[in-house]
């Protein structure tokens, strides 16, 4: 059974614990925090945007916990290193993992820093370790699905496409107060859009976006992504500017040579709202919506994500959907978008 140690235990180091637990072939065997309370099982100070709150009762039996992640990642046993750490420890902790010999799982975004990220993929080839980022966006049953049917072929090519994704400053988490360290919301958040544009159409030629610039960072874009079919446009709008009722919101309309999909929800105040369900609308004159399956659990999309990376650990076979290559190339399209709003020009990338 590969054994995963997990660096980091805030919300999304407590996410992937939790989502480990349905993964098959693999358990979580470490565990590495400096919060003492955390080590001795009482996760109720962590919170997120989605999701329960941790437990003051987490289950740690069997489960080696270490203060120090050097000394996990010196653990003999540990196979997969799954790093969730803030944004600005990503380098240092992925560098250490694979000069430890492990292949590493870091959450996204990859860096904030075109050269870090360069770096990081760098010493993944030199160690021949895997370096998969942690993009959940496409294992989402509803995109997960779009993404199905685009490459499928069944309804002809993708003609145009359009993705929305907003929120609320966030006030529920200190790792996400200063918007500086996370490379603004042009990187925490729409990174998500471009990773998933990439995976599904490849990487644009050049981008032209508007927007608004925070501090030289992206708070708020439009982006035209300019392929080189002339028979495809691809555009997107996100950022962290909508009215605190508005915690966060996300949406896709898809024009295919035989069909229309469209989806659109969010949360709104503090629920949930679907206002517009997945919906397949045919050239036929059908409207459906279809059922993207998917788990039940609140975390299972991070299950089927952790569940990829594990079966490209035991196959030798770096999953493309999970890959740092992939996960740069989405680094990449967002700082050419901030600097297509300082100079009102195209960028090529």
């Amino acid at each position: 059974m590969l054994q995963i140690g997990i660096i980091g235990v805030g919300f999304m180091g407590m996410t992937h614990f939790e989502a480990a637990k349905q993964v098959n072939g693999a358990r979580v065997a470490a565990i590495a925090t400096r919060s003492e309370k955390k080590l001795a099982g009482d996760w109720s100070d962590i919170q997120g945007n989605f999701g329960p709150r941790g437990s003051a009762t987490t289950d740690l039996t069997g489960i080696s916990k270490y203060r120090d992640h050097s000394e996990l990642l010196a653990d003999p046993r540990i196979d997969l290193v799954d790093i969730c750490l803030p944004t600005d420890q990503h380098e240092s902790v992925v560098l250490e993992a694979l000069a430890a010999g492990k292949h590493v799982l870091v959450e996204k975004p990859i860096a904030i820093d075109l050269a870090a990220a360069n770096r990081m993929v760098a010493a993944a080839k030199k160690a021949n370790r895997m370096l998969m980022v942690a993009h959940v966006l496409p294992f989402f049953p509803e995109f997960r699905w779009v993404r199905d049917v685009v490459t499928s072929g069944q309804y002809g090519a993708l003609r145009a496409a359009f993705f929305r994704r907003v929120i609320a400053e966030p006030n529920w988490s200190a790792d996400m107060s200063d918007f500086r360290k996370l490379g603004g919301w042009g990187i925490d958040l729409h990174i998500h859009d471009n990773h998933y544009i990439g995976l599904l159409c490849g990487t644009p030629t050049a981008v032209f976006s508007r927007g608004l610039l925070r501090d030289g960072l992206v708070n708020h874009v439009s982006t035209q992504y300019l392929f080189d079919d002339p028979n495809l446009t691809v555009s997107a709008v996100s950022g962290g500017i909508a009215a605190a009722g508005l915690k966060f919101g996300h949406s896709f309309e898809l024009f295919l040579e035989q069909a229309t999909i469209q989806f659109d929800a969010g949360t709104y105040g503090d629920s949930w709202v679907v206002n517009r369900p997945l919906t397949l609308i045919t050239s036929d004159g059908q409207v459906t919506n279809p059922t993207p399956g998917g788990g039940t659990e609140w975390c299972a999309a991070f299950t089927d994500e952790l569940q990829t990376a594990v079966d490209g650990v035991v196959s030798g076979q770096e999953p493309r959907i999970l890959s740092g290559q992939l996960a740069l190339d989405a680094l990449r399209i967002c700082l050419a978008e901030a600097e297509s709003i300082a100079t009102r020009q195209p960028v090529l990338l």
